[in-house]
């Protein structure tokens, strides 16, 4: 204890009270008691549960998602609504699709790949003209690849990739030949051979041969693969590629005619 007749009774009560809150938060090290000033200034920056968003609080809160959808959009998913009839059944018209953005390096194109790409080659004057609802896409199937030899005979015959026929019924339109045309296509490199899964009503590669292209869609107008359809709630689906219907087809480097 302190002495009072040291300190006087007025110094030895203000010392005890200090020694006595110090050891009970010995513990912690800290004066658990702030100072009023700290106290003041924590209460100024305390909100009014009644004030307004400031404009930098709601540009945040409604900026950054915004921000977030339009990324989203513009390097990821690609939106659009089929008009045509050309690649029923696997698609009907009136159907809303999202497809992964197509980014060179990273996405490979394979074959069977539901394909959105950018008019080659006014390909667009043999479909509808607001095809996929904005007027410089079209979307088909990719049947061949860079090196790849494309042909059917005609009516009653498979297409062949690199000598080898593929089995098409599980996504070509009941009822509809492989082509009703016959033809041969050696596709080059930077681009791809593509065709519609209703072959009767489709004006893909095989009837733009004459185009400066020979029927072939440059890979660097391709814009996105199909994922899936989103609309209307009855037709939604996963689009599937079939890879498999390609498994047997050799790489054309191994290829020989």
């Amino acid at each position: 204890m302190y002495s009072t007749g040291h300190y006087g009774s007025d110094s030895t009560a203000t010392v005890n009270d200090n020694d006595a809150r110090i050891f009970s938060v010995a513990d912690y090290g800290v004066n658990p008691q702030p100072k009023p000033e700290e106290d003041s200034r924590r209460s100024g920056r305390r909100r009014n549960p009644n004030s307004m968003l400031s404009w930098s609080e709601v540009l945040i809160w409604c900026g950054i998602p915004i921000l977030i959808v339009l990324v989203v959009r513009t390097f990821l998913f690609g939106f659009y609504v089929i008009p045509s009839g050309s690649m029923l059944d696997t698609i009907h018209e009136g159907d809303r699709v999202v497809t992964t953005q197509l980014i060179p390096g990273i996405a490979k194109l394979q074959r069977g790949d539901v394909i959105v790409f950018k008019d080659p080659a006014h390909w667009l004057n043999n479909e509808t003209k607001t095809s996929l609802g904005q007027s410089e896409y079209l979307i088909k199937r990719l049947i061949g690849l860079p090196g790849d030899t494309v042909a059917c005979d005609g009516p009653g015959s498979p297409i062949t990739i690199n000598g080898v026929a593929v089995d098409e019924s599980s996504y070509i339109r009941p009822g509809s030949d492989p082509s009703i045309i016959s033809f041969k296509v050696k596709v080059s490199a930077g681009h791809v051979f593509v065709l519609g899964d209703n072959r009767g009503n489709s004006s893909d590669s095989r009837y733009h041969q004459d185009d400066g292209e020979s029927g072939l869609v440059p890979t660097k107008d391709v814009v996105g693969v199909g994922l899936a359809i989103y609309w209307p709630i009855k037709n939604i689906s996963t689009m599937s590629a079939h890879h498999e219907v390609f498994a047997s087809v050799p790489d054309e480097q191994t290829h020989t005619e």
